[in-house]
């Protein structure tokens, strides 16, 4: 499949890397701590912020304080964390002003997330900090545009949650699904699912990025 954009903006996690080992270990002995299922609570964590995570599954805590806790415990696990194929080698294709990274996760932990995967920290980021509502709402891509300088239609997606696929389809954009966190049922928002980007060939031509995927072969129902 051909996809044309003037700029991608990526997700982070699932995307770029693999941090899932260490974002299930945290929500897990946090949901210990708290007396909660560790197995729901983790479920509920991927591509979303944690304060949103922290509020829907336990809105009688201090989202706010446990926030903190969280994204410390998050810094602070490295093990595992790594790229994942074809991500350095895509982003290092792009110009700085052709790409973002917009990501549920702080800014703090994203630095801290890249460098463990070795992986440049971009130009232009959108993080946690920078949107009032987070994933599934549009605001997080409407913003990476926005910093790019350029409108939605410009703009395509690479993701791999449900969440993620909902806010770059509200934002007006393409979306491709990466299946590396969920199963392609739950991708079917998307326009094209891949396996990680590595089935990905950009080349770009005259202020325009031509994208090259190979998409997952898909089920007949």
């Amino acid at each position: 499949m051909i996809f044309f954009a003037r700029a991608i903006l990526f997700d982070m996690d699932g995307v770029l890397m693999d941090s899932t080992p260490s974002v299930e270990r945290v929500w897990r002995a946090w949901a210990q701590a708290h007396g909660l299922n560790p197995e729901s609570v983790a479920a509920q964590a991927h591509g979303r912020r944690s304060i949103e995570t922290i509020r829907a599954v336990a809105p009688e805590l201090d989202a706010e304080k446990e926030n903190v806790v969280v994204e410390q415990m998050e810094i602070d696990d490295k093990e595992g964390v790594m790229a994942l194929p074809g991500a350095a080698e895509l982003l290092a294709n792009l110009p700085d002003d052709r790409f973002a990274i917009v990501t549920s996760a702080t800014r703090p932990l994203a630095v801290a997330r890249l460098g463990y995967a070795g992986l440049s920290l971009p130009r232009h980021m959108i993080t946690a900090e920078d949107v009032v509502h987070g994933k599934p709402s549009p605001e997080p891509f409407l913003k990476g545009g926005t910093l790019l300088g350029l409108a939605t239609a410009d703009c395509l997606v690479f993701e791999d949650t449900p969440a993620g696929i909902a806010s770059a389809r509200a934002a007006g954009m393409q979306a491709v699904a990466l299946q590396t966190t969920y199963p392609a049922d739950q991708l079917e928002a998307a326009h094209a699912i891949i396996r990680n980007l590595a089935d990905v060939k950009a080349t770009l031509r005259d202020g325009c990025v031509t994208l090259e995927v190979v998409p997952i072969p898909m089920m007949k129902n």
